[in-house]
């Protein structure tokens, strides 16, 4: 009876630790779980943080692009950093002439590659403490370290801080940031 008891305590065991794998794998994102093996968009349309960012993606046209194999690395402004855009900007910028504007302001928040934070943190410490990254958009963003976390400066010397970062996703990876990044302007 012991050893039963004993490798009913081990399978559970296993089973609690699997789950606990699982969740590692799925961290939560604005109230749902972002799963390893969607792309992008397909996790994305599920947070509630993410709600703005999602809204502009559909209406730049970017949808099938970010849902296509990739890598792609996307720093993903939350609806709070939308919110700290004036709303008649904001819905400016969402109109169907702005396309164009959107669509550049977007992919710079967007690396034609697969970058997890700690290759992003290597690559800063290997550059003196600041490191350029070049986006699809042709903005070039500047990443430092900010104690643990990631900060990244845009052409404009607006800083936005990772706030969430590894999120895995099937054609890269999504690191959440609290403020919209902009081109030079």
């Amino acid at each position: 009876m012991t050893k039963t008891m004993t490798l009913s305590a081990a399978a559970f065991a296993m089973t609690a630790l699997a789950g606990a794998a699982v969740a590692q794998d799925n961290p939560m994102v604005g109230g749902a779980a972002m799963f390893a093996n969607k792309t992008i968009v397909e996790n994305a349309v599920n947070s509630a943080d993410h709600e703005t960012l999602v809204a502009a993606v559909q209406a730049a046209d970017l949808v099938d692009t970010l849902n296509s194999e990739g890598p792609f690395t996307v720093f993903a402004p939350t609806d709070a950093a939308f919110d700290k855009i004036a709303d008649e900007s904001l819905q400016a910028l969402m109109a169907p002439e702005a396309k164009d504007q959107l669509t550049k302001i977007l992919t710079c928040h967007v690396v034609a590659a697969n970058a997890m934070s700690d290759a992003i943190a290597g690559m800063i410490a290997d550059d003196g403490g600041m490191h350029p990254v070049p986006t699809v958009g042709g903005c070039t963003l500047q990443a430092k370290m900010m104690g643990d976390k990631i900060v990244l400066t845009d052409e404009n010397g607006r800083d936005a801080t990772v706030t969430i970062a590894d999120v895995r996703q099937s054609n890269g990876v999504i690191h959440v940031i609290d403020r919209v990044l902009l081109p030079k302007q």
